[in-house]
C-alpha cells in the first residue's frame, strides 16, 4: 500500500506541475516519465509505464478517479517489460531482468498475468516455475522457449495466442504457436513455422494463415496455411517483392500487404487470396508507407502515413468512422504525428499520442461519439516544447544527379539562422534506417547551446524504396560518406553553416561515418565523436552479433562485400594518416553489436600513428545508453568536446 501511496503522488505533482524551468542535461537525458499508456477494453482502466527506482513499473489506474488500482513493480534485479490487456479485468505482461554487469535489461521470453487490482496472478510462459514472492504470481510449468504475444482474441476473454521461440544452442529455431489460458496457464500448442525465425498472421477468425521470414541466405520466404498444412505462398505473392502481409480484409478472402511492384516505392496491395489477383490500393512517389492503419472493428484499411520530410496522411476509406476519427484528431491536435496507440473494444474512446520535432510525446483520451479530448501525460513534462527547436526537412542534388533528403535542427532562439557552428549526425544501419520527422533529445541539446544539427537520409537508407536502399551496398567509405559530405556542403553553401565550425557525431553506423567521413573530406571537419561505432570492417565477420546471427553472414556479404582489399579501403583503421579532425571515441565494454574489440582496433590505429585522441568508455553500457545518469554523462563529455572545438560559448 505504501508503494500505491507514493505513486499515487507522483502522479498528483506531475499532473499539477506546467511551470517550466531552463531545461538541463540531466532533463534532456531523462527516462520518459509515463510511456506505454493502454486502456482497457471496457474503458474503466488505464495501464501506464513509468519508473521507480531505475526500474519500469507497470501502474493501472481507475480512469474516472485516475487513481491507482494496482503496482506491478518486481524485487531485485527484474522489471515489466511490454504488456497487453487481454479483456476487461486481465493483463499479460513480459518480465525483464536488469543484470549487474549490463545496464540493458534482457527477457527470456516470460510472460506473465495478473487483474487490475492484483488478484488472480498467474506465471503463463517460460523457462522458470519459480514464484515471484514480490508479485505473488503463481507459477506454471515450464518451457524452454521464449514468448511473444501473437494476438490477444479480442472476442475470447480466456485465451490469447502466443508465439515461442525454443531455445536451442543454434541460431534459429522453428516458431511455434500457442493457444494460452490467461487464467490457468493451460497451453496448445497450434502449428510451427515451416521456416526458420518465422512471424505469423491471424486471419480475423483468429486462424493462423501466414509464416513468413527470411531464409540464411536472406531469401524471402513466405508460406500459407491450407487444407491443413503449410504451401509454399510464392503463387499469392504473384510477382511481387519484398512482399509483407499486413493485415486480412473483413471476409477473410483477402489481404493487404506491403510489397514492391510497379514503381521505385513500394506499395499497399490488396491481394485476393483464391486468384492472387493484386490490386495497388495506394502508393508514394518518393518514400515507402511509413504506417498503415488498419480498423480494429472491421479490419478495414482506413488510412496510409507517409513520410516525405513532414507525415503525409492519405485516406484510402474517408468515409469510415477511424478516418473521420483521424481527421478530427489531425484538427484538434495540429502539426503534430497522430498515434492511435490503444482503443476500447468498441472503437469510442482512444488513448492518443501526439508528437513532433519539438514534443517527444502527449497522452490524450479521446471520446469518439462526445468529441471530447482529454490530456493525460507527457512523456517529459520537463521539456517544454515552445523552447525545443525546429526540426526542418531538406533535399539536395549530390555530385551523381540523386536528390537527397535529411533535416536541419535550427536552434530555436536566434534572429537569423546564419553561419552556425554546425554539427552532422549520420544516422545507424546503414540499410533500413533512416531519420525523421521526430523529436531527438540530443540533438535538441545541441541546439540548446546555439549549435545546428544536419541529419541526411544518405544512399543505402530505408524508406525511399528498394534500390535506394541497396545503391549503397558496398559503399560504406564512398557514395554513403560522399552523400553525407555533399549535404554538408548544401548547408554551408546555403549560409546555415559556417564552414569552419563543423564537427560530425554519430552513433553506431553513424560512429563509422563519423571517423571515415573526416578521412575523405579532411578539411571539413574540426571535430569528430564516434559513439558505439564500427571501424574495422574486416572485424565485423568476426566479431559482434551480426555474424552469430542466423543470416548475418549473407548480410554481411551483401552489404559490404568479401574483398579484403576493399574492406580496408573502407576502414578507418586503415586510414588515419587522411585524419586532422580532433577525434573523442565513446563505447561500452558491453557492446554485443559493435563489440568493444572496434574500439580497441580504431585506438591502436590511431596510437601506432601518434595521433592524439580523447576517450570514454562504460564498463557496463552496450549499444548506446540505457542508463539516464551515463547518458547525462554522455552528453557533458560529448557537448564540451564539440563546443571546445566549434569555438562555441
Amino acid at each position: 500500500m505504501l508503494r500505491i501511496l507514493y505513486l499515487t503522488c507522483c502522479l498528483l505533482i506531475l499532473f499539477t506541475t506546467h511551470t517550466f524551468a531552463s531545461p538541463s542535461i540531466k532533463d534532456f537525458s531523462a527516462d520518459s516519465e509515463f510511456s506505454g499508456v493502454k486502456i482497457s477494453p471496457d474503458g474503466k482502466h488505464l495501464g501506464v509505464i513509468l519508473i521507480e527506482d531505475e526500474k519500469r513499473t507497470l501502474l493501472i489506474l481507475n480512469l474516472e478517479s485516475m487513481k491507482p488500482t494496482y503496482a506491478v513493480k518486481f524485487s531485485g534485479d527484474e522489471e515489466v517489460g511490454g504488456y497487453y490487456w487481454v479483456n476487461d479485468e486481465r493483463v499479460v505482461l513480459q518480465k525483464l531482468y536488469k543484470h549487474a554487469q549490463r545496464e540493458a535489461s534482457d527477457y527470456y521470453g516470460e510472460l506473465l498475468a495478473v487483474n487490475y487490482d492484483g488478484s488472480k496472478s498467474k506465471y503463463l510462459f517460460g523457462y522458470n516455475s519459480d514464484t515471484s514472492a514480490s508479485t505473488k504470481i503463481k507459477s506454471n510449468g515450464g518451457i524452454q522457449a521464449s514468448a511473444f504475444v501473437l494476438d490477444t482474441l479480442k472476442d475470447n476473454e480466456d485465451d490469447i495466442l502466443v508465439m515461442a521461440y525454443p531455445w536451442n544452442k543454434q541460431n534459429y529455431a522453428y516458431t511455434e504457436v500457442y493457444r494460452v489460458d490467461v487464467y490457468s496457464g493451460k497451453r496448445k500448442r497450434l502449428t510451427t513455422s515451416p521456416v526458420a525465425n518465422a512471424g505469423f498472421l491471424v486471419d480475423n477468425n483468429k486462424n493462423v494463415r501466414f509464416s513468413f521470414a527470411n531464409d540464411k541466405k536472406n531469401n524471402e520466404q513466405l508460406f500459407y496455411y491450407e487444407d491443413g498444412e503449410w504451401v509454399d505462398a510464392d503463387k499469392i505473392r504473384g510477382g511481387l517483392t519484398n512482399f509483407y502481409p499486413l493485415s486480412f480484409t473483413e471476409d477473410n478472402k483477402s489481404i493487404y500487404a506491403l510489397a514492391n511492384g510497379e514503381g521505385s516505392t513500394r506499395a499497399i496491395y490488396e491481394v485476393e487470396l483464391a486468384t492472387a489477383k493484386h490490386k495497388k490500393i495506394i502508393q508514394h512517389d518518393v518514400v515507402d508507407p511509413f504506417m498503415t492503419w488498419v480498423s480494429d472493428q472491421t479490419n478495414a484499411l482506413y488510412a496510409v502515413e507517409f513520410e516525405n520530410g513532414y507525415p503525409e496522411y492519405r485516406f484510402v476509406d474517408t468515409q469510415s468512422d477511424k478516418a473521420k476519427a483521424l481527421r478530427q484528431l489531425m484538427d484538434a491536435i495540429p502539426d503534430h504525428r497522430i498515434r492511435i496507440v490503444s482503443e476500447t473494444v468498441d472503437g469510442d474512446t482512444l488513448i492518443v499520442m501526439a508528437m513532433n520535432d519539438r514534443n517527444s510525446g502527449d497522452y490524450y483520451l479521446f471520446d469518439r461519439k462526445k468529441l471530447k479530448l482529454k490530456f493525460l501525460f507527457a512523456e517529459n513534462a520537463k521539456l517544454d516544447p515552445s523552447e525545443m527547436s525546429e526540426v526542418r526537412p531538406i533535399s539536395f542534388t549530390n555530385r551523381d544527379g540523386v536528390t537527397i533528403h535529411g533535416y536541419l535542427t535550427l536552434p530555436v532562439g536566434m534572429k537569423e539562422h546564419k553561419n552556425m557552428p554546425l554539427v552532422v549526425n549520420p544516422h545507424g544501419g546503414a540499410h533500413g534506417s533512416r531519420d525523421l520527422w521526430v523529436f531527438n533529445a540530443e540533438n535538441q541539446l545541441l541546439a540548446q547551446n546555439g549549435i545546428a544539427v544536419l541529419q541526411v537520409n544518405f544512399r543505402g537508407s530505408g524508406g525511399y524504396g528498394k534500390a535506394f536502399e541497396e545503391s549503397g551496398y558496398l559503399s560504406w567509405g564512398s557514395k554513403i560518406q560522399y552523400d553525407i559530405i555533399d549535404a554538408t556542403q548544401y548547408v554551408i553553401d546555403q549560409g546555415y553553416a559556417d564552414k569552419d565550425r563543423v564537427c560530425i557525431s554519430g552513433g553506431s553506423f553513424g560512429g563509422y561515418s563519423a571517423l571515415m567521413s573526416p578521412m575523405l573530406a579532411p578539411d571539413m571537419f574540426k571535430c569528430a565523436v564516434g559513439v558505439a561505432g564500427v571501424y574495422d570492417l574486416e572485424q565485423m565477420y568476426k566479431t559482434g552479433d551480426v555474424p552469430e546471427s542466423y543470416s548475418g553472414g549473407a548480410y554481411l556479404e551483401e552489404v559490404l562485400g568479401t574483398d579484403i582489399q576493399r574492406l580496408r579501403e573502407m576502414s578507418p583503421t586503415h586510414n588515419v594518416n587522411k585524419l586532422k579532425a580532433k577525434v573523442l571515441l565513446i563505447h561500452g565494454e558491453e557492446d554485443e553489436r559493435a563489440p568493444i574489440e572496434q574500439y580497441e582496433a580504431m585506438a591502436k590505429a590511431l596510437e601506432q600513428a601518434n595521433y592524439p585522441f580523447q576517450k570514454e568508455i562504460w564498463k557496463k553500457e552496450g549499444h548506446g545508453f540505457f542508463n539516464a545518469e551515463n547518458r547525462a554523462k554522455y552528453y557533458e563529455i560529448m557537448l564540451k568536446f564539440i563546443k571546445e572545438n566549434l569555438n562555441v560559448k
